[in-house]
């Protein structure tokens, strides 16, 4: 047996005495690996190389953050220009086109750029249009574009100042004027805004808008303006957004009138309880619908005379009846004529009728004269005589027209909270709070009535009541965590990319290369094992026993000698290899120790 392992001990080559250079070894097992293997391990090592590279470059890189966030109206020569001669490195965004710099070095290239008159401009041409030199022979249709370029311009400037608005664009369409009376058009006017993101324009300044272009245009009216957004919706749609405009304003007028009358109870009751004691609250009932109302009345009690007509004829004639025969019939009778006596003999005398226009006489013969004019009385003619009255009467009337304003306070509400009195003991300087009492809280209630015009036939309420309030634990400013640090990101990058590196020296590079390097050897051990055909077979069974699992991971290894030993493969277990080497320490002994001294050697 001793002859046997005696005779088996193999020349000692320079890779098992272990005085080789190591990378010498490398390459003589790289060497004998197969091509696929060869190719796949240096691609591997490549790309290990590039991604730690990759990884070291990328921690180191700095913050940037964006200067600004688009150069689009921006000379972009002028601002590279400047960062560039103030030593401010800077990169543009590929995407959002955005410039951005170092976190540390923002503050500094705006002041530079600022210095340096660099300003975004909108690219809108507004008057200045009109002070460039025009030429001699200008046509009036290019002044008149020219003026209504410039006007469309300093129009879309002063919609672009908007809040909410990133840009806009005015068409205008000014007709020719004419001279006929029937061919006058009025101008119109388009508008185009491009909001920002999430940004949209209520009804309100949509109006604001159509005003401003209405009234910068002659003889423009508000329904001859457009207003349409970057996504194509029409916003001066004035018949669907006119309900929605008018119930925003009544909001906004009742929000105003309920803002002034808390500050009304504020400023009374702030000198008497001071700052943050108590806190106050109005709601206000507004009527907005418009009532117009008339009223007639009558008094039945007070006639008055409204018109009176008083019609009175009187004809007279000094002619007798004339006409055609049926005349007489028509005519009213003759005045009766006094009878003419005469006097003698005492007989009385045959009444004679005095005929119209005669002196009248008196019983004595004697013309009777008139003591108004002196002249003698004369018959009077047949005469006609008509009277008429008519006389209108009318009740007393009275005619009211009541039209109500608009924004009528209907109901007031209000709400007070008075926080308990802090009282100071002089003795010991400590503060007690004690509640108030209710001779205190109705002259408040009467105080806050006072002050919001406080009417009891409209149903208002006015409520004050005591309450101890919570303490005030001031507003606390957190400070930030110091993951929102600034300098936190880059310590982060920088410990990950060292994690990274040591993850794929240790974790990737140095398995590989053990596997390359274990391999050789056992492989070197099983070539030089002729002499000693155990040689092979143990570093075999040592690299399974040690968790090797390359080529021979499914094989089982086979000991030459005299006797012939099979070895279990690595993936039978533990305890399979370890009771197989028992046993060969048993049987062969001296094999085994030339092996281990061969290690040994090798380690070396």
């Amino acid at each position: 047996m001793a002859e046997a392992t005696t005779d088996n001990v193999p020349a000692k080559s320079p890779v098992a005495s272990g005085k080789s250079m190591p990378g010498m070894a490398f390459l003589d097992n790289l060497s004998k690996m197969p091509v696929l293997r060869q190719v796949g391990l240096l691609v591997g090592l490549a790309a290990s190389v590039a991604i730690g590279f990759a990884v070291v470059l990328w921690s180191q890189q700095p913050d940037y953050r964006p200067l600004l966030t688009s150069l689009q109206g921006m000379d972009a020569k002028q601002v590279t220009d400047t960062l560039a001669a103030s030593d401010i490195p800077y990169t543009v965004e590929p995407n959002t086109g955005a410039l951005l710099v170092k976190s540390e070095d923002i503050g500094r290239a705006r002041l530079k750029l600022a210095s340096a008159g660099v300003v975004q401009s909108d690219g809108n041409v507004g008057y200045e249009i009109l002070d460039k030199d025009q030429g001699l022979g200008t046509s009036q249709f290019m002044e008149a574009t020219r003026y209504r370029r410039g006007l469309e311009g300093e129009l879309a400037r002063t919609i672009s100042a908007l809040n909410g608005v990133k840009g806009a664009r005015v068409h205008l369409a000014i007709p020719k004027s004419s001279v006929f009376v029937r061919d006058e058009r009025k101008p119109t006017a388009s508008v185009l805004v491009e909001m920002y993101g999430g940004r949209t324009l209520d009804p309100g300044q949509v109006m604001a808008i159509v005003n401003l272009v209405a009234t910068s245009v002659p003889e423009m009216e508000r329904a001859g303006v457009t207003v349409v957004d970057q996504k194509g919706n029409l916003l001066s749609d004035q018949a669907e957004n006119s309900e929605l405009s008018m119930a925003g304003k009544q909001f906004d007028y009742t929000r105003r009138m309920e803002s002034m009358l808390t500050q009304r109870v504020q400023s009374i009751l702030q000198p008497v309880l001071g700052n943050e004691r108590f806190k106050a609250e109005v709601s206000a009932m507004v009527d907005f619908s418009a009532v117009e109302s008339t009223s007639e009345q009558f008094n039945p009690d007070q006639p008055a005379l409204r018109s009176e007509q008083s019609v009175s004829e009187q004809r007279s004639s000094s002619s007798g009846p004339q006409g055609v025969p049926g005349a007489l019939s028509n005519q009213p009778p003759g005045p009766a004529s006094a009878p003419q006596t005469t006097r003698g003999g005492g007989g009385a005398a045959a009444p004679q009728a005095i005929q119209p226009g005669q002196p009248l006489l008196d019983a004595n013969g004697q013309q009777i004269m008139d003591p108004a004019t002196g002249q003698p009385m004369l018959a009077p003619y047949p005469a006609d005589k008509r009277q008429q009255s008519t006389k209108n009467f009318e009740l007393d009337r009275s005619i009211s027209h009541t039209r109500q304003q608009q924004g009528r306070l209907t109901r007031l509400s209000v709400a007070v909270v008075v926080d308990d009195q802090a009282k100071l003991n002089p003795a010991n300087g400590e503060i007690t709070h004690t509640p108030w009492g209710a001779a205190d809280l109705a002259r408040f209630q009467r105080l806050v009535q006072d002050a919001v015009g406080f009417d009891a036939s409209r149903g208002d309420s006015v409520t004050v009541i005591n309450a101890p309030f919570s303490p005030d634990q001031g507003e606390v400013i957190a400070e930030p965590a110091f993951y929102q640090q600034p300098w936190f990101w880059d310590v982060v990058k920088q410990a990950m990319g060292v994690l990274f590196i040591l993850f794929l020296v240790f974790g990737v590079l140095r398995p590989v290369l053990n596997n390359i390097t274990g391999g050789g050897k056992s492989k070197q051990l099983a070539v030089d094992g002729e002499g000693v055909p155990g040689a092979g077979g143990i570093a075999g069974g040592a690299g399974g026993f040690t968790g090797m699992n390359g080529e021979l991971a499914e094989d089982r290894v086979s000991l030459g000698g005299p006797q012939s030993i099979m070895l279990p493969s690595p993936t039978e277990g533990y305890d399979a290899q370890l009771n197989a080497i028992k046993s060969l320490v048993a049987e062969d002994p001296g094999r085994v120790a030339q092996v281990v001294k061969e290690w040994i050697n090798a380690d070396e």
